[in-house]
């Protein structure tokens, strides 16, 4: 594996940071990349050192004069748990931390970049974002889809901002990323700093989204529910459909945090339907022998079960491949299938995902969004750009945007999925046979 953990700056650092600390970040220091001895020798950089990376922190050296810096904020993509925690800790870090007063929300996503809308944007103050933590969702609204990489850089000059702070997931860093080439290409010394958001927590190379945390808190409370509905009726099925496109980690998480499921369904393991050895008989084996059962099932899972012409594959805004609904093609399957053998069931489908994405994020995202901005705004203020702030290894550090990918997937041989198998109780495959 080759990466290149280079961070640009926008320039020589020579203001003196106002922060009264006793001990500052320096950018000398490196955090190890791999914290295991296996394949070492093929785990180092170019010049033959261990890999490593950038530590996030505040720096004795800004580059940007608090009293003249204006600053920005977009949140894209789907709504997560926390978006409101990174919006608040930002100004306030800003605002209490640097002295910045001039900070703007951007309204709905990118498009708010594209002055054609007329989506104007807000000003962000501590009286404006005291309380919207104790809120879900986002106050400054979201959007999904690209918009013209020259447009918003010629706004973003109007505006005459210096940082621009974009929170989303692996679509908004990508848009970043080309943001922070164009403003590169113009030499304009405007920050890029991108906050990962992704619920499903898929982000390569990071410890863990913000949002996740709280995803399994309330997808535990949807499966405690199933269980009681299906432990509350004669031959009672719980199905309950979660989220996660290319990545079972919070339905397999949520498996793990609470013991009641019999089922997990995911992306990463497929499954047929039909057959001796089958999802089917498997649930009929586990009916006549305990009389209930709950299916825990991804959202991604299962997609090669049902017809899908290629010529027909479509996407949303942000490009993602739009899916076939599993849960309820599962619900379908299910029913259908009981009436065949003429056994009787009764069936609960529980679809929460909208209910898990639009809740305030518990305490524990909070302390996590919370030192996200705040690293966030340490990195902007020395002048770093092109980078987003993560967590790795228990360590805050600042990553090109570049590795902000979606490609964490669960291993069908790994650690996870083998407790999974163990907690559930479900066979190691469900395929014909």
């Amino acid at each position: 594996m080759t990466h290149d953990f280079t961070i640009a700056n926008l320039g020589i650092c020579h203001i003196d940071s106002p922060l009264n600390i006793s001990s500052f970040t320096s950018d000398d220091d490196r955090i190890l990349f791999h914290t295991r001895l296996t394949n070492y020798s093929e785990r180092q950089d170019s010049l033959g050192k261990p890999l490593s990376v950038e530590p996030a922190g505040a720096r004795k050296k800004i580059f940007f004069d608090p009293a003249q810096t204006r600053a920005a904020i977009v949140t894209c993509g789907g709504l997560c748990p926390g978006i409101n925690d990174v919006i608040r800790s930002v100004t306030m870090a800003l605002f209490y931390r640097y002295n910045v007063k001039n900070i703007l929300g951007i309204k709905y996503g990118l498009r708010g970049l594209n002055p054609s809308f007329g989506d104007l944007p807000i000003n962000l103050t501590p009286d404006f974002v005291k309380d919207i933590n104790h809120i879900g969702g986002s106050v400054l609204s979201t959007s999904r889809g690209p918009q013209d990489i020259s447009i918003m850089v010629d706004y973003l000059e109007q505006l005459k901002i210096n940082i621009l702070f974009c929170v989303g997931g692996d679509g908004t860093m990508r848009a970043a990323e080309k943001l922070t080439a164009e403003i590169t290409a113009r030499n304009a010394k405007i920050a890029v700093i991108g906050i990962p958001k992704t619920i499903d927590n898929d982000l390569n190379l990071i410890e863990k989204s913000f949002g996740f945390d709280t995803a399994i808190e309330e997808t535990v409370e949807a499966v405690r529910s199933a269980h009681v509905e299906a432990k509350g009726a004669y031959n009672g099925i719980g199905l309950v459909k979660i989220m996660g496109r290319l990545s079972g980690c919070i339905t397999a998480t949520a498996a793990l945090a609470q013991g009641d499921v019999n089922f997990v369904l995911i992306p990463e393991v497929p499954f047929d339907l039909d057959g001796g050895k089958g999802f089917l008989q498997t649930l009929t084996d586990r009916m006549k022998a305990r009389g209930h059962a709950v299916i825990l099932v991804a959202e991604g899972a299962g997609q090669e079960l049902m017809m899908q012409n290629s010529d027909e594959k479509m996407t949303d805004a942000s490009g993602n491949i739009r899916l076939h609904d599993i849960g309820l093609f599962l619900k379908t399957a299910v029913e259908q299938h009981f009436r065949k053998i003429n056994l009787e069931i009764n069936l609960k489908y529980i679809e929460p995902s909208y209910l898990i994405r639009s809740v305030p994020a518990n305490a524990s995202d909070s302390i996590y969004c919370s030192s996200l901005g705040q690293y966030s705004v340490h990195a902007a203020m020395a002048g770093k750009t092109g980078l987003l702030v993560a967590l790795r290894n228990n360590e805050y550090v600042h990553l090109p945007l570049a590795t902000a990918i979606s490609s964490r997937q669960i291993d069908p041989q790994g650690n996870v999925w083998l407790r999974v198998l163990e907690t559930t109780g479900q066979p190691t495959e469900m395929r014909k046979g």
